[in-house]
């Protein structure tokens, strides 16, 4: 019997139900996969989507976000409430409070947990929003509309923001750097997209360190106090990995397994994917690391056909792509700006519908789109074509970008 039969017949252990564990398990069965599948999850609730959970979730208008999927009838096993603690790679077992557990094949898919201010653990009224309970607890007391400050004027920030302002609340969104989405998109980008929250009637200070948060307000480095009935940290997520220390699997600086371009680990018949995983982009010539729900429902399909084939045979290299609505504004971005020589408006950014566009060596490398979804659709489809583009077609919002290449 080859090694490889032998691994499939011990079945495939995917740790995390979140999209991309999810979306392993089932592409899996897809695909053809006839071993066992197991589906280790920490939480005790069914398997959901997240972005819901600051939109619909949060408002009260949906209970929940479980995936709608036939687990049982897709012969998957699912163990919910399973934490796992430890990997024995020699051994090919993992360790769980309720036991070990035997792999064959093993997929990482354990996501990214929230950032945290220091010093703020088990102060009242201090909420994080990640995670299905998160979105329970913060919902009445949105419901209270009381005064909130969100911490961080990232993407979660934002919509955390637009949420709490639909429920009546007064919203102080407080930024330690100087801008919003600071650690996203370069300054020009985003200062349209700061105006954003004072013509939502929300309070945005940039440049304030948070010094400390006592039960009822946030204090700031300055010696500003601000009023908070709630307080939400949306300060970044970090690869949920600190379990993997020691094991042999290795990580980044980032906190990420650093996955090849097959998805594979530096332990053998070990994949990761999603959030927690790193892996070369061939596109764009380095390392990514996205934290997206795309990143979540493609790479599995990829991860499966390896499996699959015992070998490596598709290539994980896609554009990354995600949205955000906040504001009253559909935001979409597909691909990575990040080493690009040009930088092109399409429209007015004090409108209320334009694009930006980044070029690198006259091809089309990445697009962030506000209200115009042909341009994100259309700029998505040149990004993995990388032919080259006419400049002055692209800087024109007139012309489809379909219509743009030299």
């Amino acid at each position: 019997m080859s090694e490889q039969t032998e691994n499939n017949e011990r079945g495939v252990v995917i740790v995390g139900a979140g999209m991309a564990g999810v979306q392993t398990a089932v592409a899996l069965r897809e695909q053809g996969f006839t071993g066992s599948v197991t589906l280790l999850g920490a939480e005790p609730h069914q398997p959901y989507d997240r972005p819901p959970l600051s939109k619909a979730v949060l408002l009260g208008k949906a209970e929940d976000s479980a995936f709608d999927v036939d687990f049982e009838g897709l012969g998957i096993e699912l163990r919910l409430g399973t934490e796992v603690t430890g990997l024995r790679a020699a051994d090919r077992e993992l360790d769980t409070e309720a036991g070990p557990v035997p792999y064959g094949v093993l997929v990482l898919a354990t996501g990214a947990q929230p950032l945290t201010l220091p010093g703020t653990e088990g102060v009242p009224g201090v909420h994080l929003l990640r995670t299905l309970d998160d979105a329970a607890r913060l919902r009445p007391v949105l419901a209270a509309a009381p005064r909130a400050v969100v911490v961080g004027a990232g993407w979660i920030g934002a919509e955390f923001a637009t949420a709490a302002r639909e429920a009546g609340c007064e919203v102080t969104v407080v930024e330690a750097a100087d801008r919003v989405l600071a650690g996203a998109l370069p300054a020009e980008v985003a200062e349209p997209m700061a105006r954003w929250y004072g013509e939502a009637g929300a309070e945005l200070i940039t440049g304030a360190k948070v010094a400390g948060i006592e039960e009822g307000r946030v204090l700031l480095a300055d010696g500003r106090a601000l009023p908070a009935g709630a307080v939400v940290v949306g300060i970044g997520a970090r690869p949920a990995t600190g379990w993997l220390a020691g094991t042999g699997v290795e990580l980044g600086p980032d906190g990420s397994v650093t996955a090849d371009a097959y998805l594979r680990t530096s332990l053998p018949g070990v994949y990761a994917v999603g959030d927690c995983a790193s892996f070369p982009s061939g596109r764009y010539g380095t390392r990514l690391l996205v934290h997206h729900w795309d990143n979540a429902l493609q790479g599995p399909r990829a991860v499966a056909a390896n499996i699959l084939a015992g070998e490596p045979a598709e290539v994980y290299d896609p554009v990354p792509y995600f949205w955000s609505e906040q504001f009253g504004r559909f935001v979409q971005y597909a691909g990575h700006h990040g080493g690009a020589d040009t930088l092109l408006w399409r429209g007015d950014p004090g409108g209320a519908a334009w694009s930006v566009c980044w070029l690198r060596g006259g091809v089309l490398v990445a697009v962030l789109a506000v209200g115009r979804p042909r341009d994100l659709a259309q700029g998505r489809k040149l990004i993995e074509a990388a032919v080259p583009v006419d400049p002055s077609k692209v800087a024109d919002p007139a012309t489809p970008l379909k219509s743009a290449t030299a």
